[in-house]
């Protein structure tokens, strides 16, 4: 059991520095800045999906987590917030360079969940645009959702933002390692090996899990040659670490979120059946 909360508290406070510089720039932006910086952003807001492409594949989820407060806060868009998303890559990468992969089948990977984030990043946007569903939200509706008290000043508003996510973060984390220690989450390898033609899918849904443990998991039975390069890229793909917890917390619409999730592992997926199609090896 103390292993279990240990490992909720160190995957709770990886991420505090991450939401608080984030609502610290909500913050900043609505009070502030005085509709300056909000242009700036929405200047480069069609080419979100490029940037959240790029830097959603460093190995850490509070780039995830970052992305969803600046979601709910109405200052990216949904293409940006997946292409983060698809591209974060949690404990991938630590677990191949530890495991002693080779250089170049690493570099490929990364490459390809870039490439797959920001071209699905945009298509979203893109589908979007055509189907002229246009998102009206802005920070002061986030502040005001969350009672804040933002007069008392941008540190303290952010500051209180911030706790909040930590706690609803921590708690559920907590819940979910009970719950998949309890189940023996890692013997469900021998449930993917032999049952090859659910692999996708079934990894998949393994991804969508809000907890380090799915990208360990996944990364582990690819690296012990238990799934193929298509499972694993469509499980890596939505594993976003606690990117999906945050943006159930900060962003009240329910309907949004389970739309989102739903994209998600149909993207994901997608990309897994493309791969394997193809027969592409890592």
């Amino acid at each position: 059991m103390l292993d279990v909360i240990l490992d909720a508290v160190l995957d709770s406070l990886k991420i505090l520095p991450f939401l608080f510089l984030t609502y610290l720039l909500m913050e900043y932006i609505e009070y502030n800045a005085m509709g300056k910086l909000t242009k700036v952003i929405s200047k480069f807001r069609r080419s979100g999906p490029l940037f959240g492409g790029i830097t959603g594949i460093v190995p850490q989820c509070g780039f995830s987590a970052a992305a969803s407060g600046l979601f709910s806060g109405g200052v990216i868009s949904i293409g940006t917030l997946i292409a983060v998303f698809l591209a974060t890559s949690d404990e991938m990468l630590p677990l191949f360079i530890s495991h002693g992969m080779n250089g170049d089948k690493i570099i490929s990977i990364v490459i390809v969940k870039i490439l797959i984030s920001i071209v699905t990043g945009f298509a979203v946007d893109g589908m979007l645009f055509l189907l002229k569903k246009k998102r009206i939200k802005s920070i002061h509706d986030f502040c005001e959702d969350e009672h804040c008290d933002c007069e008392d000043g941008i540190f303290k508003s952010a500051l209180i933002h911030t706790i909040k996510i930590w706690i609803f973060v921590f708690i559920v984390n907590i819940c979910l390692n009970i719950l998949l220690n309890s189940t023996g989450f890692m013997n469900i390898s021998e449930f993917i090996g032999n049952r090859a033609w659910i692999a996708v899918p079934l990894v998949c849904l393994i991804g969508l899990i809000p907890n380090c443990a799915s990208s360990i998991v996944i990364t582990e039975c690819y690296l012990s040659g238990i799934i193929s390069s298509g499972a694993m890229m469509a499980g890596l793909l939505v594993s976003c670490g606690v990117g999906l917890l945050v943006l159930y917390r900060s962003n009240h619409s329910l309907k949004e979120n389970v739309c989102i999730t739903a994209a998600m592992y149909i993207i994901g997926i997608f990309w897994g059946f493309v791969i394997e199609f193809f027969g592409i090896v890592f």
